[in-house]
């Protein structure tokens, strides 16, 4: 068993799937290597097809615990307020959320499969929202699941502890990432990385060097140029 699928194994979750919406969903966790909650956030107004770019949306929310005397931050284990001293009987929670907007660029292949996709009616509306997928996080699971049945894939093995795990689509992040590092480990790859997964760690490495985005693009697309990279010209689904 490996740690990690490799292209030829997503091609083959890919294509074991019976409709274009899950060959989409699959495709999009894979060549973008989004989280599976930005995936499902995905509306039609954030492809943009002309400039093959896909805009994701990441909230996230946690919450802050402070003293209700002056409100100085907290942490969990705090008996005594760090900021006026009390004894802290009872600290307020707060809860922040934080959002960060990524542009991503996509591969040709994926691109065909979103027009196809948008073109034969597959979003759904969803209140002022036409989301791509309109499923919930249990259902896409599900789906990524069946087809690795359905392709016959092995269970990854956990790096950490060596147990065995099944396939999901955070395993097609994974996936992802260990595809652009084959493809090159320098440093200035290793930077694009982060930036393209949205690690919150890259921040601090922003603020010395912003990233153009002629430079991303061109390291998006090297990722597929290759003719004999499995997964890089697929054709849109039938």
């Amino acid at each position: 068993m490996n740690a990690y699928m490799g292209p030829e194994e997503v091609e083959r979750l890919e294509q074991a799937a019976a409709y274009l919406r899950d060959r989409l969903l699959i495709r999009l966790l894979f060549h973008l290597g989004c989280r599976i909650s930005e995936a499902l956030a995905l509306e039609v107004k954030d492809v943009d097809l002309g400039g093959g770019t896909v805009t994701i949306l990441h909230l996230k929310a946690r919450v802050r615990l402070t003293c209700p005397k002056c409100n100085a931050a907290l942490g969990r284990g705090h008996a005594f307020c760090p900021g006026c001293g009390v004894k802290v009987e009872g600290p307020v929670a707060r809860q922040q959320e934080t959002h960060r907007q990524r542009t991503l660029p996509v591969d040709s292949g994926t691109l065909e499969m979103l027009e196809e996709y948008i073109g034969r009616g597959g979003p759904v509306q969803r209140g002022e929202r036409t989301l791509l997928f309109g499923i919930n996080r249990h259902r896409a699971w599900q789906i990524v699941r069946e087809c690795a049945e359905k392709a016959g894939l092995d269970p990854l093995v956990n790096p950490d502890t060596g147990s065995p795990r099944g396939v999901s689509p955070h395993r097609l992040r994974d996936a992802f990432a260990v595809h652009a590092m084959k493809q090159d480990d320098s440093g200035d790859a290793l930077r694009l990385l982060q930036e393209h997964l949205g690690h919150q760690s890259f921040n601090t490495t922003a603020r010395y060097r912003k990233v153009a985005g002629e430079e991303h693009r061109e390291w998006y697309d090297r990722l597929w140029a290759s003719k004999d990279s499995p997964g890089g010209d697929a054709s849109p689904a039938s």
